[in-house]
């Protein structure tokens, strides 16, 4: 079925959209131009919603909000948002009556008519999405990137043309129910996290082999060569498995101890730069390229690579310049909700750096920070829910000093700011790295890491 096919079929049908988010908002208008009957299942007012909630029900959209939302799922197709488990009661019962479950980006690969790259895992999969699209751009292809990364691709489907590639990054809580594999799955990396949501790490680790799972053997399967959770997953694989890695040679994209960056598994090794060329500090992003090169290997220049590399600065909330004062360089790192992700952070520092950590609780462990921030922190700042867990860590590994590493507390972001400027001298790097998620203040990170730049940019 392609996308005509299956919109058309929409007509006169029950369609449920639960949460009006991210993903939900750009296809609310597109089922109504297909004449489905469309009704919103949000946890929000109609006061939060605002003039969105007043716009379309005038244009017949039903709404059923408030904390009885989930009464309202009655229908024939339910587009589920990716932060609900379909194992609650109120989803099995619409199961049971005969609707059909799907969501947003389930409906896409279904119905995308070019081929797709998808990326994911525990950390590095915004940036090397973006470098992915980025390769592919710089050597001619239109590219449709979205996904987790911020932007719903279903609502474009009409745009995309069979020459093109959709590039498209994926949580574990997108991949928990997809029954679809990409051309080229692409996993960064696993360590534990969000086993606030998953019940174990068994299950997250599951939900993260559905980005390969449905392959078959025209397929690729680019995995991290570096990390041994993921060794298992090559007997499973069903197509070609290529590598990447930056501590030995491999199958796809490798660095050598020069820091050299090769293509590998043909004839001859390819050449494609040095370390140097790349813009993005660090070990981290170095893997990013790799991981991105390897994917696109045969598909993307050497040139194109390079080109990329010497001109790319970063994704939003990612290490992020924000401004100087009075000496003093400000960094947004939003973007890290777990302790890998802030490790990665210090580990790109060559001076000790000011802190500021914590968040909402993912019931994820703490102790890898602990050595790191010891480290490479002179000032850690904590705040939030997980405040107090990585104060804990920190305090009680043995190389802890009192005396090199101050620990502040801070009730609020702007408390943080502010205790971060009073503390820093020039020369300073303040970062938000904040080793946690950001939902026990914000909805998100990049809205932490949008107030966390307007606070630094208001400092007088």
């Amino acid at each position: 079925m392609n996308a005509t096919e299956y919109f058309n079929s929409l007509s006169g049908k029950k369609v449920v959209l639960l949460g009006l988010g991210v993903s939900h908002k750009p296809l609310l208008p597109l089922l109504l131009e297909h004449g489905a009957k469309v009704r919103v299942c949000d946890k929000k007012s109609r006061e939060e919603l605002g003039e969105t909630a007043e716009k379309y029900s005038a244009l017949g959209v039903e709404f059923c909000l408030g904390e009885e939302y989930l009464s309202g799922l009655e229908g024939d197709i339910l587009f589920k948002t990716p932060g609900m488990r379909t194992d609650r009661p109120e989803i099995r019962a619409f199961a049971g009556r005969g609707g059909v479950v799907t969501s947003e980006m389930e409906m896409f690969f279904e119905l995308c008519p070019c081929p797709v790259i998808a990326v994911t895992g525990s950390d590095g999969k915004s940036t090397t999405t973006t470098l992915i699209s980025k390769f592919l751009e710089a050597e001619g292809f239109r590219c449709h990137l979205g996904g987790n990364i911020g932007r719903p691709l279903l609502p474009d489907i009409f745009q995309i043309e069979p020459n093109d590639y959709a590039v498209v990054e994926l949580s574990s809580f997108q991949l928990h129910t997809m029954k679809k594999s990409p051309k080229i799955a692409v996993i960064t990396n696993i360590a534990p996290n969000h086993l606030d949501w998953h019940t174990s790490m068994d299950e997250y680790v599951d939900a993260k082999k559905n980005i390969f799972r449905y392959q078959d053997s025209s397929c690729r399967l680019t995995l991290n060569a570096d990390n041994e959770i993921l060794s298992p997953f090559i007997a499973e694989a069903k197509g070609e498995v290529n590598f990447f890695s930056r501590q030995h040679r491999v199958d796809g994209a490798y660095c050598d101890e020069n820091g050299d960056v090769y293509l590998s598994g043909g004839e001859a090794d390819i050449f494609v730069m040095n370390r140097d060329s790349i813009l993005l500090p660090g070990d981290h992003n170095l893997e990013n390229y790799l991981t991105a090169a390897a994917a696109t290997k045969g598909i993307v220049s050497p040139e194109s690579i390079k080109k990329v590399a010497e001109t790319f600065g970063g994704v939003e909330h990612r290490m992020e310049f924000v401004r100087e004062r009075n000496g003093v360089l400000f960094y947004n790192d939003s973007i890290a909700t777990s302790p890998t992700r802030t490790i990665a952070c210090l580990k790109a520092q060559k001076e000790k750096i000011i802190l500021i950590a914590g968040g909402y609780d993912k019931k994820i462990p703490y102790e890898p920070f602990a050595p790191y921030a010891i480290e490479k922190v002179k000032v850690l700042i904590v705040m939030g829910a997980t405040g107090p867990k990585i104060e804990k860590v920190v305090r009680e590994h043995p190389d802890f000093d009192a005396g090199k590493l101050k620990i502040l507390h801070a009730e609020t972001l702007e408390d943080a700011v502010a205790q971060a400027a009073q503390a820093a001298v020039p020369g300073d790097k303040v970062y938000l790295s904040p080793v946690s998620a950001s939902f026990d203040l914000y909805p998100n990170f990049e809205a932490r890491g949008n107030h966390f730049k307007k606070i630094v940019e208001a400092l007088s």
